[in-house]
């Protein structure tokens, strides 16, 4: 995760700012704490980590974030919603999800790497005539904590 602090807020606010929503302090802090969770977090983990913070406001304030293009939501393997910050906000990256606990972490490649898998993808798709936007990749085993 190559953002810093400063970075994001700048980021966010301009997004809220286009689509003339306010940068409130409640959205600042969600922004915080997605940002110390360093992996996708779900709204109970959030308000475990912030108290202060009720859960409908927790909710509300994440579907306008998603519905602005800053959060995405990420499935794992169990009924979790986790949210995290989107590719355009956070930069390319992808996900270990555990099998046991259903822990979900992020995960980067090198630029290298990213741009193989890229070129394989489109070269494997090239004959369906499917058209690739983005992508990504979830790998599925056992977090060091469950091993």
């Amino acid at each position: 995760m190559g953002l810093q602090l400063v970075d994001t807020h700048h980021l966010v606010a301009s997004r809220l700012r286009e689509a003339g929503q306010v940068y409130t302090k409640g959205r600042r802090e969600l922004v915080e704490l997605l940002l110390h969770a360093g992996r996708p977090a779900t709204v109970p983990e959030m308000m475990e980590l912030h108290p202060r913070l009720t859960q409908s406001s927790l909710y509300r304030n994440m579907a306008d974030l998603e519905n602005l293009g800053i959060v995405r939501r990420v499935a794992g393997v169990d009924d979790q919603t986790r949210y995290e910050f989107t590719v355009e906000i956070i930069g390319q990256h992808h996900h270990t999800i555990c099998t046991v606990c259903g822990g979900v972490a992020d995960f980067f490649i090198p630029a290298t790497a990213e741009y193989n898998l890229e070129t394989a993808l489109d070269e494997a798709l090239s004959t369906t005539g499917f058209q690739t936007k983005s992508h990504r990749l979830d790998v599925f085993g056992t977090c060091p904590d469950c091993s």
